[in-house]
């Protein structure tokens, strides 16, 4: 099925939704979720202005506040690389359109139901930067307003025809709909950059608009109860109708919750609760929420009472626990003010993982010490006698605070990322890349006696990120897992991750490769993708009736950069 339209192919989550027929009722659909990877910063905390003064007085005051924006800051436009074309923003279609070049034969036994796809694509021609007599300030490449690519999938009864449409549209969260009437860029770019500058850029987005940065719901979307939400973790979910793509509003679970909220959200075994947890760089620094099964009530929230506001952006369940990521990849307002970094990685921190109760206090968590590493994802966690096993992807340096420490005056921000403007003469990997490189990783945490046992599961011969399984088995245990593969060489000359295939993970067999075995390595199956072509947006879609795990299929965006065309594969 062929788009000739260039799509965005990075930072993308997706929610596959299966039903019996396209235009039918939203409550007959059966929901299978997925999720990738993109890890997203919150915004920090709103605090509301209190002055009660006349609106004609403060219509004024942001008057002038905008012309002394306009005159200090200038914006500009980041530059994109040939070899990163595929995360320009692209225009929205809010008419379906029919897919009529399809290669080979969509499976008959495929599902009905929508395909969607949320990734960054920011407004008014890119990510932006600003220069002014405070400094820099730059967006990052996890910025950009979030667009819902949908694809629907409708087959004739009479005939066993495929239909097949897309259409496009804006998330059109409150921020994105001040900037689409104002017609030009307006927040200030206020996460990378000097310390000044983004203080300055914070001062007046709160002054001008009553928050310091924009709502961007770029990250993912999932499904609670009959409804669809896209997110990402520094606002509110924003409820989307799946059909029209339109965007409904905030979703605050009628009032009660009041903090941005994770991107990836679990569903609870057994009980089909939901569990959240959001973090802020305010204190309470991260609370865990679970919402009722129906979608109304928010029946347990619990301040965590970290010393520290942790970027995490996954978290995982189990039939009985909760599972928390306290990772050294932190937000420090303090650390801001002295001149350091908003952002920063430090493997020089601790590391710990927290098992905690479904609706446990404070006290109920264990915390389990591990060695220090950046994971934004986990594929799954489940109980397995004493032991509580999570896995996920693991790196040892982060992607997000790679810039930290680099001359601003020598750099420039292309896509999303600060760069030197000296020529890069780097063509072979270093230490610092490999560092980045995740690995997909294990953790067994024995909740009697304390002990933590931690592998690579599948060696160094391949990255792989933004891993998946069959939803039915979230929080259970699980024989099979599938990620998309990095493919570095490409990555790096780019600066932007590149996923040039996709793995099959066998948890429950053993690797066969010369050297693997011994390690204790699990079987991998890959599939690499043709030269020059990447995925992205990767999602398992179970078989109706299957009888084992892994009946089902991958769904996918591929794009093709000899010829720029995208793809669903």
């Amino acid at each position: 099925m062929t788009n000739t339209s260039t799509l965005m192919a990075f930072h993308v989550n997706c929610s596959v939704q299966r039903r019996p027929s396209l235009f039918q009722n939203i409550h007959r659909l059966k929901t299978r979720l997925s999720s990738s990877y993109k890890p997203l910063l919150k915004e920090l905390k709103q605090l509301p202005m209190q002055l009660d003064v006349p609106q004609s007085i403060r219509n004024a005051s942001v008057k002038l506040l905008d012309a002394l924006v306009d005159s200090m800051f200038q914006f500009a436009d980041q530059p994109i690389l040939s070899s990163q074309s595929n995360f320009a923003p692209v225009d929205e279609l809010n008419e379906p359109f029919v897919i009529t070049s399809i290669e080979g034969k969509i499976p008959d036994d495929f599902p009905e139901g929508v395909f969607i796809r949320n990734g960054p694509n920011p407004l008014f021609g890119g990510l932006k930067s600003t220069t002014s007599i405070f400094g820099k300030t730059g967006h990052m490449w996890i910025e950009g307003e979030g667009m819902l690519h949908a694809l629907y999938f409708d087959k004739e009864s009479d005939s066993g025809n495929w239909t097949v449409l897309y259409k496009s549209r804006h998330v059109e969260t409150e921020t994105f709909k001040l900037e689409k009437k104002r017609n030009k860029p307006s927040f200030l770019p206020a996460i990378e950059g000097s310390s000044p500058a983004i203080l300055t850029s914070y001062l007046l987005n709160m002054l001008r608009f009553g928050k310091v940065n924009k709502d961007l719901s770029n990250t993912n979307v999932f499904e609670h109860s009959g409804k669809f939400y896209s997110i990402a973790e520094n606002h509110l979910p924003q409820e989307i109708d799946i059909f029209s793509l339109q965007t409904l509003g905030d979703w605050d679970i009628n009032g009660a919750w009041h903090r941005p909220f994770t991107a990836h959200p679990k569903t609870a075994p057994g009980t089909g609760e939901l569990v959240v947890f959001g973090v802020d760089a305010m204190k309470p620094y991260m609370e865990v929420g679970v919402v009722s099964a129906d979608g109304r009530r928010l029946v347990h929230k619990v301040d965590l009472k970290l010393k520290r506001c942790p970027l995490s952006h996954d978290m995982g369940v189990t039939e009985r626990y909760n599972v928390i990521i306290d990772f050294p990849l932190t937000i420090d307002l303090h650390r801001l003010i002295k001149g350091g970094p908003l952002i920063k990685f430090d493997n020089k921190e601790y590391a710990r993982i927290g098992i905690m109760p479904r609706y446990g206090d404070v006290d109920s968590v264990r915390w389990f010490a591990v060695e220090p590493n950046c994971t934004f994802h986990i594929l799954n966690c489940f109980e397995e006698g004493a032991e509580v096993v999570v896995r996920g992807c693991r790196s040892l340096e982060s992607i997000i605070s790679e810039s930290y420490g680099m001359d601003l005056e020598e750099s420039e921000w292309v896509s999303g990322r600060l760069r030197s403007k000296l020529p890069v003469q780097q063509s072979t990997f270093s230490t610092n890349d490999e560092l980045l490189f995740c690995r997909f990783y294990e953790w067994r945490l024995n909740m009697k006696t304390g002990e933590v046992k931690e592998r690579n599961l599948t060696g160094t011969k391949c990255s792989l990120e933004f891993p998946m399984i069959n939803p039915s088995f979230n929080g259970l245990k699980n024989k099979f897992g599938y990620t998309q593969m990095v493919h570095e060489p490409a990555s790096i000359s780019s600066g932007m991750p590149k996923f040039g295939g996709l793995a099959k993970l066998f948890f429950e067999e053993t690797a066969t490769w010369e050297g693997e075995q011994a390690e204790g390595h699990i079987k991998v199956e890959y599939h690499e993708f043709e030269r020059n072509t990447f995925c992205t947006g990767s999602a398992f879609v179970p078989k109706e009736g299957g009888l084992e795990e892994d009946d089902g299929w991958i769904i996918t965006f591929v794009h093709d950069e000899d010829t720029d065309t995208s793809k669903v594969s």
